[in-house]
């Protein structure tokens, strides 16, 4: 299985097309784990949307440590083989 991996803070206008385009890959057993660094726009609640309607996104939520933390503790839940790594103001092609 994949991991990937979306760290967040403040991306409320850019999110649901990055997700959609995760969510939307030819290849679907994967895992989605978001860890939303303290953002202080509706990113949290977008996030906890998409959770409730696919099973295979976690939502992390804690206060804002910083990238290089909030992507550490991504990588230390992640549960895959493989970690990808997707910005959350980027989008990826569907194959």
């Amino acid at each position: 299985m994949i991991s990937v991996v979306i760290p967040l803070y403040n991306k409320e206008a850019s999110i649901k097309q990055s997700l959609m385009s995760v969510l939307s890959q030819s290849y679907q057993d994967f895992e989605v784990v978001i860890v939303d660094d303290g953002s202080t726009d509706a990113s949290g609640e977008i996030l906890d949307d998409f959770a409730r309607q696919d099973e295979r996104i976690r939502v992390i939520h804690k206060e804002n440590t910083g990238y290089g933390n909030t992507m550490n503790q991504a990588v230390l839940l992640s549960t895959g083989d493989y970690i990808g790594i997707v910005e959350s103001d980027d989008y990826i092609a569907k194959d």
